[in-house]
């Protein structure tokens, strides 16, 4: 057993600082040893959590990952209700100050409100729609400019369609990109009526775990860097598949360096 920090935004946060990027996470953790361990441990990676609230009388979540000899994970996750999700205190005037914005599924009132106000300074706006509520999954992908889908989250919302006629169901004309991860088959995603896809590294996978959340830190990094979604999607498969030949979450995260011998070796 092997404790490490985690969460799918908090992930890809660190995946950012690791390639060279500046992030912050804006999140909820209690007043407790372990919100400050949380946010410690952020903050050593080089992120800024000066957006983060700590609550009073809360615990703050925590997760149980159980890996498999193949790579894959089951995740139980724990997540206080006290935890205030009111968004009022987020920080909304310091949006201007970053490139995109990214939200995950986990807290929806707070991810709505920061989309929406992305979206209004013409900022992307990125949903990271992993498994959850198919209602909330299909609320908040009517708040982003670009909605990135695992594969079991597509699945969830548009149960045994195929991943076209699924990412078609949650389009719409305001969206500049609607895509699914798809694992070791890349990306696919769709751009109005045309269809793209771009294949991912062939590699041995040790461990899958955090790797959506490393290639959606790296796909952000790549749009704020100024790249076309192609080659943005082409650089975050490259730093997933790094990942995945390591054991370990957030501590597999790779850096610059390494995405870049990995799509030299793809190349």
């Amino acid at each position: 057993m092997t404790e490490s920090g985690g969460g799918m935004a908090a992930n890809a946060a660190v995946a950012i600082t690791r390639l060279g990027g500046h992030a912050g996470y804006w999140g909820r953790v209690a007043d407790d040893a372990l919100g400050h361990r949380i946010l410690s441990d952020l903050a050593a990676e080089g992120v800024d959590v000066s957006g983060a609230r700590r609550v009073p009388g809360a615990r703050s979540p925590c997760t149980s990952i159980l890996v498999s000899d193949e790579g894959e994970r089951l995740i139980c996750s724990f997540t206080d209700p006290a935890l205030d999700p009111d968004p009022g205190w987020l920080p909304q005037h310091r949006i201007a100050d970053f490139d995109v914005v990214m939200a995950d599924v986990r807290w929806p009132r707070g991810a709505a409100l920061v989309l929406d106000a992305a979206r209004r300074l013409g900022r992307p706006a990125l949903l990271d729609a992993d498994v959850g509520s198919p209602e909330v999954v299909r609320e908040l992908a009517t708040h982003a400019s670009h909605v990135l889908c695992s594969e079991a989250g597509l699945e969830v919302v548009a149960p045994g369609m195929p991943h076209t006629a699924a990412l078609r169901s949650l389009q719409t004309p305001a969206h500049a990109v609607v895509g699914v991860t798809l694992g070791a088959k890349g990306f696919l995603w769709l751009e109005g009526r045309s269809e793209f896809h771009v294949s991912a590294p062939p590699i041995t996978a040790v461990d899958t775990l955090a790797a959506g959340d490393v290639w959606h830190g790296a796909f952000a990094l790549a749009l704020a860097e100024g790249l076309p979604v192609e080659p943005a999607a082409r650089f975050a498969n490259a730093a997933a598949a790094v990942k995945c030949q390591r054991v370990g979450g957030r501590s597999g995260a790779p850096t610059r360096d390494e995405v870049a011998a990995m799509l030299s070796e793809a190349n």
